[in-house]
């Protein structure tokens, strides 16, 4: 997806220039025009303060509608929508956060996601916050997951359960892939 070209789509449509976007969302004009030349790749928090400045969620964002005329019921593993296009980490061959999403969330009160952490990956420096409740499942891996002021390692089985406007963040401290399978309602990440 051509991140930099949809993000200047959106400001453009919702009637706001770089310098707006940027101080809404407390970036600097420079670092806008860099992300929309596509020369720049905003971190999962980065692309988050922006499209909250707009507003629009993560979602909406990287989503196709789905057609309004047949509901889709079914996905194989290949429609899933990926919603987390950066590499997380410093220079090139990073570990890369996957955040695969089931469907249309933007058109259905709950998001389903399919995520995938590799070693050493997560979900940036700063704590992401939006809102609505999230819940999940580790499938495998290990993941150290920060909620306000707790922090706690999950294992296979464990999962978590919380309110998303709390400052949250996810961080594979193992050396081993990590997968789990969430929840989020509404759809607002």
């Amino acid at each position: 997806m051509n991140i930099g070209g949809r993000l200047k789509a959106v400001r453009e449509t919702r009637g706001l220039s770089q310098r707006e976007l940027a101080s809404r969302a407390g970036m600097t004009n420079g670092a806008i025009s860099l992300i929309e030349q596509n020369k720049s790749s905003p971190s999962v928090t980065s692309l988050k303060s922006l499209l909250d400045a707009i507003p629009m969620t993560l979602s909406e964002f990287f989503t196709d509608v789905e057609s309004k005329s047949t509901p889709k019921y079914f996905y194989s593993a290949n429609e899933f929508i990926e919603i987390s296009p950066q590499d997380i980490g410093l220079g090139e061959g990073a570990a890369r956060v996957s955040l695969r999403q089931l469907g249309d969330a933007w058109r259905h009160t709950l998001q389903i996601l399919h995520e995938s952490y590799p070693p050493g990956s997560d979900t940036g420096p700063d704590m992401l916050k939006h809102d609505a409740e999230e819940a999940g499942v580790v499938i495998e891996g290990i993941i150290e997951i920060t909620v306000g002021d707790q922090v706690r390692v999950l294992n296979p089985g464990d999962g978590y359960l919380f309110d998303s406007r709390l400052p949250h963040r996810f961080r594979n401290i193992g050396d081993k892939n990590c997968v789990i399978v969430s929840a989020c309602t509404p759809p607002t990440f």
